[in-house]
């Protein structure tokens, strides 16, 4: 996929109205760092974080990170899902959680391969590698 994706023109993202969407719960202590990765790797877009009910200063460090953020008080991810995509006009969504478990600067990969391969929607997944043990939690593999 990549090889034919480096072939092919790359679309400009310059017309494209682009929505990074972050539902959060209690994740002050990696949501700055999430934020910023999108920053750099997506400067054109707009990084929301909706914050379902954190007991810690998720939103607050969000904002100062540079999100826009909203606020979701039914609790659960399905219902902070539902509310950005009713709330949030886009052509390109990139939704991704707060725990810095993606790697934002992938992001550009993805949204190319929608772009030239016409597609609907695109699902990247995290893989588990020998130095990085934890990409996912035990119970979720």
């Amino acid at each position: 996929m990549l090889d034919r994706l480096q072939e092919m023109k790359t679309p400009s993202l310059k017309n494209q109205r682009i929505a990074v969407l972050l539902p959060c719960r209690n994740e002050a202590l990696t949501i700055a760092q999430v934020v910023a990765g999108f920053q750099a790797a997506l400067p054109e877009a707009k990084i929301y974080v909706y914050d379902n009910r954190s007991t810690d200063n998720t939103a607050e460090q969000a904002a100062a990170a540079g999100a826009i953020v909203r606020y979701e008080r039914i609790p659960g991810k399905g219902n902070v899902v539902r509310r950005m995509f009713a709330d949030i006009e886009a052509d390109i969504y990139v939704m991704a959680d707060g725990d810095n478990t993606y790697e934002a600067a992938a992001v550009n990969r993805l949204i190319q391969f929608l772009l030239v391969e016409k597609l609907d929607m695109v699902v990247g997944a995290r893989r588990e590698t020998a130095k990085d043990s934890d990409a996912y939690r035990p119970g979720h593999r």
